[in-house]
């Protein structure tokens, strides 16, 4: 007779160290919901955010107005042109020039030159400065095609005609020898003819 063997070994757990429960499909739906919301959130968040800083930085007093020297882009149009190009000069305090742009730097001798200078006023308002010996200049259609005459006003012994632009907003302009001068913005009457009045030529150095 056969002996018999030793019974199969069977392993088994200690019944402290049991395998944790498989997780649920709700507990992975909340996890998932979690984290969709945050996602959903968060450009919400960074517009908040910015919409504080910009507040913050609108009740900080800072003057956002960036004023530049024009005398660079002056000289370099009174250089080139062949008139005697002339600019607002010593304007009062709160006149800030903003911006100039001339296209005298392409022009060849005897060619036509426009010079542009934007101001902003004590009223925190724009003055458009033009001066063109081309009538056909985009700056200056720009603003007396379609602009209704008003009458004339003088300005240190000047004659300016004043107009009404397509935009409403009060041009004053003058011609001088086939060159036009041109005044214009959103600034009020009375900030205009400053600029206007303060015209004078430029001296080239």
């Amino acid at each position: 007779m056969s002996t018999p063997g030793p019974p199969s070994e069977q392993v088994q757990q200690p019944a402290d160290e049991q395998p944790p429960p498989p997780t649920s499909a709700v507990e992975r739906a909340n996890r998932m919901s979690a984290a969709n919301m945050i996602r959903s959130l968060l450009p919400l968040v960074v517009i908040c955010l910015l919409v504080v800083g910009w507040i913050a930085f609108r009740q900080s007093g800072a003057d956002p107005v960036r004023p530049i020297d024009p005398t660079s882009t002056v000289q370099l149009a009174a250089a080139r042109a062949s008139y005697t190009v002339q600019v607002p000069a010593g304007l009062p305090d709160g006149y800030r020039p903003t911006s100039a742009r001339t296209d005298a730097g392409d022009a060849v001798e005897g060619a036509p030159v426009t010079l542009e200078i934007g101001y902003v006023t004590p009223s925190t308002q724009y003055a458009g400065y033009v001066v063109s010996d081309d009538p056909g200049a985009d700056a200056l259609t720009a603003v007396l095609d379609g602009a209704e005459a008003d009458g004339s006003v003088q300005l240190a012994g000047e004659e300016w005609t004043r107009a009404t632009s397509t935009r409403g907003e009060t041009v004053l302009s003058r011609e001088d020898g086939g060159v036009t001068l041109l005044v214009t913005g959103s600034a009020d009457d009375d900030e205009l003819e400053t600029v206007a009045g303060a015209v004078a030529p430029v001296a080239v150095g």
